[in-house]
């Protein structure tokens, strides 16, 4: 089964609590900063993605979703 991940840099407030969130290291801080000045996640291994919706979950700013994608 494969997952989509969408995150929305925009509400991003780069608090990381979906970085630790992951225990699949899935996701990752940005290099770059999105128009509020914040690092925002950003995917770094998306197959590694078991659609376990914890980083969505921990987010405070409702800015990931996880979406299952067909086959």
């Amino acid at each position: 089964m494969n997952f989509r991940i969408l995150i929305d840099k925009e509400r991003c407030k780069g608090c990381e609590l979906c970085v630790s969130a992951c225990s699949h290291a899935v996701l990752k801080m940005a290099d770059g900063l999105n128009s509020k000045a914040y690092h925002f996640a950003e995917i770094q291994e998306s197959e590694a993605c078991t659609g376990c919706q914890q980083c969505a979950q921990m987010c405070p700013d409702a800015a990931i979703e996880i979406e299952q994608e067909e086959d």
